[in-house]
């Protein structure tokens, strides 16, 4: 028994697992790092303009994806086992597709920031902090798009130890800007939003820079973007980002603000075991986008299946740890946190393993025309439970929700893949 483990360990998928889970959760670390050091340097005002502009910027960053990342997952990994000669062609055309539309978007916003500012952010943060900002997500989105073909091309060490050098220098920035007392919220968006992927592209350069030269010299064409599976993923993905939020949306309508602390700390909670089954379906993505021959998918199922019980297990051992635990990170403050988590659980168990028939949808078959179907369902099913639960069971009504939503997301994946993999030759 001790030797099937270890030769399981020995894989190449669960070295790569255990990478990219250690080093996601070393981010997880730094952003803790990063909110405890901040608090003690920024007043709660200086804190919350920051927290606003911040959160505007990775919103945007992920929205401005276009769901490229979906189609480099896809792509990538073919292109790159067979030696294909559009290989540098491809990289270079999304990229400037994406960058060319994510453009459009922040010029918008460049223009429109300080009315939306005025109206509904009511931030009142100077403006060259706003056109800042606006500048970041730029970046960031430029980082996101080499992090995922790092990714795809299986590199998962070499970007997390780029993006957690990128941390430990944006630290020793910080605390500098707080010994020599220049901190602000602009040096702050800067050092976040433009000196940490500036980093991680200089850290890529210098062992990468020959790739550079031939990235500049590739073509650009407009077949290589892939806008139909790119814009359905970019659809399907905001659905189910969107309805991921939802629930605190709508707890926060119907019921006190008290309820919302309780069930938002839990949902922090959840989404930190979440790292885990993000970090082993970035792995498992490129393996799913090589599969040729129907006696494949099985195997690799089985084999995904296996690394996904880690999540499985983890939320698991959520639904039994004594509520004494809990009170000895949050407090008895928070004690209510316990059974909100443990009853967000089951739910989540289902998105774990949710993830196998999509990768198999997504990367093998290449329909998101599927993902999108099943995260509408999602989308409403949610929307709808919460409606009617939270006013009659308030936290413990968008948990059955969730569960539900997920269990019809699940089942209509599961169905559409058993039947076009039995059409399979």
């Amino acid at each position: 028994m001790l030797q099937r483990i270890w030769l399981f360990l020995k894989k190449p998928t669960s070295r790569n697992v255990i990478i990219n889970t250690f080093g996601n959760y070393l981010n997880v670390f730094f952003t803790a790092l990063f909110a405890l050091i901040l608090v003690r340097i920024l007043n709660p005002s200086e804190y919350g303009v920051l927290s606003v502009l911040l959160g505007i910027a990775y919103v945007l960053s992920n929205i401005l994806d276009f769901g490229t990342t979906a189609t480099i997952y896809s792509t990538i990994p073919p292109l790159i086992e067979n030696k294909a000669a559009n290989l540098y062609r491809f990289i270079k055309s999304t990229f400037v597709y994406q960058s060319f539309f994510s453009l459009i978007v922040i010029a918008i916003l460049l223009i429109s920031f300080p009315t939306l500012d005025k109206m509904f952010l009511k931030t009142n943060a100077p403006i060259w902090e706003m056109y800042l900002t606006c500048f970041s997500v730029l970046f960031l989105i430029w980082q996101n798009f080499v992090s995922n073909i790092l990714f795809a091309a299986k590199k998962f060490l070499k970007v997390n130890i780029y993006s957690n050098i990128a941390n430990v220098l944006k630290t020793a920035v910080i605390i500098t800007l707080a010994i020599t007392k220049t901190v602000t919220v602009g040096s702050i968006i800067f050092v976040f939003g433009m000196v940490g992927p500036i980093i991680f592209f200089f850290l890529l350069f210098l062992e990468k820079k020959d790739l550079v030269f031939i990235l500049l010299k590739s073509e650009v064409r407009k077949e290589e973007f892939r806008f139909g599976y790119t814009l359905t993923y970019f659809l399907a993905s905001q659905f189910f980002n969107l309805g991921l939020r939802m629930d605190l949306f709508m707890l926060s309508y119907f019921r006190s603000k008290t309820e919302v602390g309780y069930y938002g700390l839990s949902q922090k909670i959840i989404l930190t075991i979440i790292t885990t089954a993000i970090s082993i379906t970035q792995v498992l993505s490129p393996n799913f986008s090589k599969i040729k021959l129907k006696k494949e998918v099985f195997h690799q199922i089985k084999s995904s299946f296996l690394y996904l019980l880690i999540p499985v297990g983890l939320f698991i051992i959520l639904i039994f740890l004594p509520t004494e635990v809990f009170q000895l990170f949050f407090t008895k403050k928070f004690i209510y946190t316990a059974p909100i988590t443990r009853s967000l659980s089951p739910a989540f168990i289902l998105y774990s393993l949710a993830t196998l028939p999509s990768l198999f949808l997504l990367y093998t078959l290449k329909k998101p025309v599927y993902i999108l179907i099943a995260n509408i369902m999602f989308f409403v099913i949610l929307v709808t439970g919460c409606y009617y639960l939270i006013p009659h069971l308030g936290v413990f009504g968008p948990p059955i929700a969730l569960f539900s939503a997920f269990f019809v997301n699940i089942f209509f994946q599961t169905t559409v893949a058993i039947y076009e993999y039995r059409k399979m030759k």
